[in-house]
């Protein structure tokens, strides 16, 4: 993947645990839509998991 393009990641909220996948870049991270507290960033998704 080239840098400049949309790259996935995966939020969640500190506070209920509610998950999402935003692509970056963003102007800003996402607000909970339960509890309205900012998101943070809990994992890249830009690479193949192997289990």
């Amino acid at each position: 993947m080239e840098r400049g393009q949309k790259e996935p990641v995966q939020v969640v909220c500190p506070r209920c645990r509610h998950t999402e996948i935003i692509y970056l870049p963003v102007p800003d991270l996402p607000r909970c839509p339960e509890c309205d507290v900012q998101m943070l960033i809990e994992e890249l998704l830009d690479e193949g998991k192997s289990y």
